[in-house]
């Protein structure tokens, strides 16, 4: 299969379709065309959280702020997938998680328009590695190894014993926080400060009443700041990039 990824809303997905569906009849599967328009970061983020959760695919990503510019187009293999998208960090979070890693840069000429590439350059490049094959795609006459690539890495917490210092990476569509701090750090806790603020630390959203605040583990394996049935990020006056402290 061939499963596609952008910042793009509607139409422009149709457009990306039309190109793959020319060039092959793989199934197409759409992961989300709602990513936060240009934020490189979240998309990344979400894309390590599903795309493993795939059997071998070829993964077309396009959340490119840089479309136009010099930026280069890549293909990483991955384990037994492909992903292919723009040299912006974008595709790297996922293929860590993916298996042993091989760049490729994607030469091209002038593409048909300077604001699409996703249609003009990405999307037929996913098409000819789908079908020589991900073990092959070096064969392909455009593709050539790379060791210059943009390697994006989320930020590490500072873990204490008492406490932890770190980041709100993503904010998902109910609202829940989702800090980078690991998950372990709320073993055999029951309540836990929030930047200064004390909420308990629950297994799921139901274990506090309607509306109330509190600290979980999410799907993710990170520590997260919820509410149940409400907005997490609103309670805890929290948004993407700022600074969370929590002090056992």
């Amino acid at each position: 299969m061939i499963t596609l990824s952008s910042d793009f809303g509607t139409p422009y997905p149709a457009a990306m379709k039309g190109v793959l569906c020319r060039h092959s009849d793989t199934r197409l599967v759409d992961i989300a065309h709602d990513f936060p328009r240009q934020d490189i970061r979240t998309t990344a983020f979400w894309l390590r959280e599903v795309l493993p959760y795939f059997p071998p695919a070829v993964h077309l990503v396009v959340v490119d702020p840089g479309v136009g510019t010099d930026r280069a187009a890549i293909a990483v293999r991955a384990g037994d997938h492909a992903l292919v998208g723009p040299d912006n960090g974008v595709l790297l979070p996922v293929a860590r998680e993916l298996g042993d890693r091989e760049i490729f840069e994607i030469e091209y000429e002038d593409a048909n328009s300077s604001t699409f590439h996703g249609r003009d350059v990405f999307a037929p490049a996913a098409a000819r590695i789908h079908e020589t094959g991900v073990d092959s795609m070096e064969t392909l006459p455009d593709i050539e190894p790379t060791g210059e690539f943009e390697a994006l890495r989320f930020p590490e917490p500072t873990i204490r014993e008492s406490a932890a210092a770190g980041e709100i990476l993503v904010v998902d569509d109910f609202g829940n926080a989702i800090t980078n701090v690991p998950g372990g750090f709320l073993d055999a806790v029951d309540e836990i400060e929030v930047n200064g603020t004390s909420a308990p630390v629950e297994p799921s959203y139901a274990h506090v009443a309607l509306d109330r605040q509190l600290v979980t583990v999410g799907s993710h394996g990170n520590v997260e700041l919820a509410v149940n049935q409400g907005r997490g990020d609103d309670a805890f006056g929290v948004a993407v990039g700022d600074e969370i402290r929590l002090e056992k």
